[in-house]
């Protein structure tokens, strides 16, 4: 059985009903952006996956949006 050709999103929900994480996925792998977030619904981290590989810029944010860490991937 092949995977999928084309992504599919996925998206979950901390038990207080807002966003845990968002992105999608080729097959079982991340592929693409993605997003999580903390409970309060401040963002938390960004980045890119090459078919579940962690690729590019990676970025960690504090809870007023301020970029406090960049890790870079290739």
């Amino acid at each position: 059985m092949s995977a999928p050709s084309e992504p599919t999103a996925s998206i979950a929900h901390f038990p207080n009903g807002r966003v845990k994480f968002e992105g999608q996925l080729l097959g079982a792998e991340m592929h693409g952006a993605w997003r999580w977030y903390r409970t309060d619904g401040s963002l938390m981290r960004t980045g890119q996956f090459d078919d579940g590989r962690q690729v590019g810029v990676w970025r960690t944010y504090d809870r007023a949006g301020n970029v406090v860490k960049e890790t870079a991937f290739q």
